[in-house]
């Protein structure tokens, strides 16, 4: 069996399926992990939902893009410049797909690597990671999906804490796992600045670097942050390559570290944010 992870597709289904051709895949026995933000600012986030519902072998974690369209779906969210969520919201199986998409978790932990879409709280334990994220899956899963939704944006707070509200904890855990980039050097979110970390501002650093993070024994796996692009650290890999903005899809084999990427057949977006 072959394990690949793909970076974020956002929409650009024609390079998804190149690159998945480029990986021979075979549904039967290989696994395909999608890194989150499947959906928005591309051309087909539609298509790309469809293919990751009903393909055998492919399985999913949530990014902010993807919670994004289920705030919209739910009414408690409006459309943002560049978004192209539409298509999905008045397809005629928007309530199938997006039933689907509340049942995808925001953490895979594989035993030799952990899958997020944009990285783990450098404050957290594996199992403390694990139980924040489930907190906030079952919260999507339940038939109060959207109470949760109704509270989950915001950026505070801004530290973990054990005795934080349910929904401040769950905020801070989705803040976290879909939207980090950047903590202060005590460890804070800091999701303000988006940009490249050589240019950040003083006193902020990504959030592996932190000198002080908590130990996980595992390779973290991640998208999110196109401005960082392709890096290949020991302990972490980040895949989101910017294809949305005309950069590449990026997969890579989880097993050998091998890289399969496929060029943007357009710059989709011009880049913002």
């Amino acid at each position: 069996m072959s394990r690949y992870a793909i970076g974020d597709i956002q929409g650009c289904f024609t390079e998804l399926l190149a690159v998945v051709e480029n990986l021979a895949f075979n549904p039967k026995n290989d696994q395909i992990y999608l890194l989150g933000d499947l959906v928005n600012r591309g051309p087909s986030s539609l298509a790309t939902l469809r293919w990751a519902s009903q393909t055998q072998g492919v399985s999913v974690v949530l990014g902010n893009h993807d919670l994004h369209l289920l705030a919209m779906f739910a009414g408690l969210a409006q459309a943002k410049p560049g978004d192209t969520l539409q298509e999905v919201i008045d397809a005629p199986d928007a309530e199938n797909l997006l039933l689907w998409l509340r049942q995808q978790p925001l953490l895979i932990d594989l035993g030799d690597v952990v899958l997020v879409h944009a990285g783990v709280s450098p404050c957290w334990s594996l199992d403390t990671a694990k139980l924040a994220a489930k907190e906030v899956e079952s919260a999507l899963q339940s038939d109060q999906w959207k109470d949760f939704m109704a509270v989950m944006y915001g950026n505070q707070p801004a530290v973990w804490s054990d005795d934080m509200s349910s929904a401040d904890r769950m905020r801070y855990s989705v803040n976290c796992l879909t939207r980090m980039r950047f903590v202060t050097t005590d460890g804070a979110l800091q999701l303000k600045y988006k940009g490249e970390r050589e240019q950040a501002p003083a006193g902020i650093k990504p959030w592996f670097e932190l000198a002080n993070r908590q130990p996980l024994n595992r390779r973290v796996i991640c998208g999110h942050w196109s401005a960082l692009g392709l890096m290949l650290k020991e302990d972490v890999w980040a895949l989101d390559t910017g294809c949305v903005w005309g950069g590449a899809l990026t997969a890579i084999s989880i097993d050998n570290g091998q890289l399969y990427q496929t060029a943007a057949r357009s710059e989709y977006q011009a880049l913002m944010d």
